[in-house]
């Protein structure tokens, strides 16, 4: 090995030098903060998830540091010593019957209370007063649709979705022509949002770190029964978390949470540019 890594120096260098020319224009946006922990929670239901993994950081270092303690006492009460032989221990059914059983019932117990909690947080009925939006996942961005003034989405099916059709809509429908497109994800503060998630090429992840919300957007598959409450105003990411192709470093959209007025102001614009628009040609995304 010492041979050719002198033999093949040069070699070595070129690459190194070429990994880091050729790969440094391929870094997606980085971090400016949460670079050594989760970003602060921004939605009702993150607190819970927050709770759940600080309870199981907490478990898993106070294990690690006691079984630490115990391999150091343990090399240091039995060390090799001369003029005393080493012993042979068969082991103790009962110690391993414990050590086997604790770990067993805290793992049953975590996914018996996390399968709970998820239910809890994304499964169960939202509030009355939900908005849905469509949100079509594609190579590599994201597409929103919100409903007209019924306040409804149109039907819709993945059957349906093409290049024309991005969101699978049923156009025999007549609320789909009330429904309107954005390419940014503006939401209300502190008002349910429920999500009907299509994917029109690939699997794609809808995950939003601030959120605590994650949900693949599988082809052939609606996905319509993730929510969430936002309950900060301010800008966030939604970006893919599933590997989809050379594109996929890139993969976002943009996320507005927004006061309750500068929402319908916002939703006011876009419904006066919908209808200003000429017939058979819908707005253009924007924000």
């Amino acid at each position: 090995m010492n041979q050719f890594l002198s033999r093949n120096r040069g070699l070595i260098a070129l690459l190194v030098s070429a990994f880091v020319v050729i790969g440094t224009p391929a870094y997606a946006a980085q971090r400016t903060s949460g670079l050594w922990w989760m970003p602060d929670v921004a939605s009702k239901g993150g607190e819970q998830i927050d709770q759940l993994t600080y309870f199981i950081y907490y478990l898993t270092g106070a294990v690690f540091v006691l079984t630490q303690v115990v391999y150091i006492y343990f090399l240091i009460r039995y060390r090799a010593k001369k003029g005393v032989r080493a012993t042979y221990s068969h082991g103790d059914n009962r110690l391993e019957l414990v050590w086997t059983a604790i770990p067993t019932a805290i793992f049953i117990g975590l996914w018996g209370y996390s399968n709970h909690m998820w239910w809890d947080v994304i499964h169960k009925e939202p509030p009355a007063d939900t908005m849905e939006v469509a949100v079509t996942a594609y190579q590599f961005g994201f597409s929103f649709q919100y409903p007209g003034p019924s306040g409804q989405l149109g039907r819709s099916d993945v059957k349906l979705l093409n290049a024309d059709n991005i969101f699978g809509n049923d156009r025999s429908d007549p609320l789909t022509k009330e429904d309107f497109q954005s390419s940014v994800f503006e939401l209300p503060v502190n008002k349910g949002v429920r999500i009907r998630l299509n994917s029109r090429d690939v699997i794609h992840g809808f995950y939003i770190p601030q959120f605590r919300i994650y949900q693949d957007a599988v082809p052939g598959r609606t996905i319509n029964w993730v929510w969430f409450i936002p309950t900060k105003i301010g800008s966030y990411d939604l970006a893919c978390s599933q590997l989809c192709g050379s594109g996929h470093y890139n993969m976002k959209a943009q996320i507005e949470v927004v006061s309750q007025e500068d929402f319908d102001k916002w939703y006011k614009q876009k419904l006066a540019a919908g209808a200003n628009a000429p017939a058979g040609n819908p707005p253009a995304q924007s924000k």
